[in-house]
């Protein structure tokens, strides 16, 4: 949070927790209403109860400068469209006092004011990561928000980022540079920089044609989803934009690409996803490039923001496991290069235990 950079950790949680406190009312809720700190990533998220009702709701600050008004106004749209026309369940957005959903908010201490949104809150919880059924519900939620948007007439304002290799991995990256990893050494760089060449010649082939690049929700990882029985909810499109429409598929896989389930996993996503929409032999094939691309994309975003608890505890394991990953995707779309085994059989070396141990037995 470059803005922020002269602060603390504790002294930026104890600005937003004012500015959260300040920006509940702004809306219509109950006067003993609280704030409770419930996720601190890319915005700061709380959990607002009303203790006497037992209501809640939740309220994202977002963070400075990620977002213009109007982008936020987008995200919220779309949101929007796809619970009214059917596609999906997600979270309502609440407008303020003013008729506004979106509030600008200002706190002594923090150097600019911040936009906050306040949701009704939805029942459920994070799926399962083994849950081969729930990956099938996971394919058809996100066909289905697929079809929604090939259909839907967005305005002309509407501004969201894109996420195309030259933002994600290239010269643009919204989320820092990959080689600025934690734990990065010449010989992983070298590794990664092999496969993220070779993952740009096979975007350049694979094309931006309309049906297979639009606006999607771009991380539908499993702690942006809600289980309510057998229901999918997707919720946090904080980070929706214009990118591959299997890029939606990678994301779900997000921070556990490595386990040996992560194959089964997708196919399942593949089978509910064909349930709803079509998907080619040829898109399917392509699936571990957008994985990888995902993975690389993490690596970049741990470096760049270290100072959240999510990336202190990926932190240099996250890179130095995605060696074995790289090495692989490479062998079987790009041919093995003499500098790639041996960099893979140091790093094992380093670690034999846990999925070390799954990987090179």
């Amino acid at each position: 949070m470059a803005v922020d950079d002269e602060l603390s950790h504790e002294e930026l949680l104890t600005r937003l927790q004012a500015l959260a406190e300040r920006a509940i009312h702004r809306f219509d809720l109950p006067s003993g209403a609280t704030a409770k700190l419930i996720n601190l990533s890319e915005n700061a998220t709380y959990r607002i109860d009303d203790l006497a009702s037992g209501q809640k709701w939740a309220l994202r600050v977002h963070r400075e400068g990620y977002h213009s008004r109007r982008g936020i106004a987008s995200e919220l749209l779309w949101q929007q469209a796809l619970k009214a026309d059917g596609a999906i369940i997600t979270a309502s957005p609440i407008r303020g006092r003013d008729g506004e959903l979106i509030q600008t908010v200002a706190v002594d201490g923090l150097p600019r004011p911040r936009n906050a949104v306040l949701f009704e809150w939805e029942a459920g919880g994070e799926p399962a990561a083994d849950d081969i059924h729930g990956y099938e519900l996971l394919g058809e939620a996100a066909a289905r928000m697929h079809l929604h948007v090939k259909a839907w007439s967005r305005p002309a304002w509407f501004e969201r980022h894109t996420w195309d290799y030259e933002t994600s991995l290239g010269a643009t990256p919204h989320w820092g540079r990959w080689r600025d990893g934690m734990g990065m050494t010449a010989e992983i760089e070298a590794v990664l920089g092999r496969t993220v060449d070779l993952i740009r010649r096979r975007l350049e082939a694979f094309g931006k044609g309309p049906e297979r690049f639009g606006l999607v929700h771009g991380d539908m990882r499993l702690a942006n989803l809600l289980m309510d029985g057998r229901t999918v909810k997707v919720i946090d499109f904080d980070d929706c934009g214009f990118s591959w429409f299997l890029y939606d598929c990678a994301t779900t896989v997000s921070f556990f690409e490595h386990e040996t389930t992560v194959p089964t996993l997708l196919a399942a996503w593949v089978k509910g996803y064909r349930r709803v929409a079509p998907l080619s032999a040829e898109d399917e094939a392509e699936i571990e490039t957008f994985v990888m691309l995902r993975r690389l994309l993490l690596v970049a975003w741990i470096g760049s923001h270290s100072e959240t608890e999510l990336a202190q505890s990926m932190g240099v394991a996250y890179t130095q496991s995605t060696v074995p990953l790289c090495e692989r995707y490479l062998a079987k779309f790009g041919g093995r290069t003499e500098a790639s085994a041996p960099v893979a059989s140091a790093v094992a070396g380093k670690a034999r235990t846990g999925f070390w141990r799954r990987l090179f037995g």
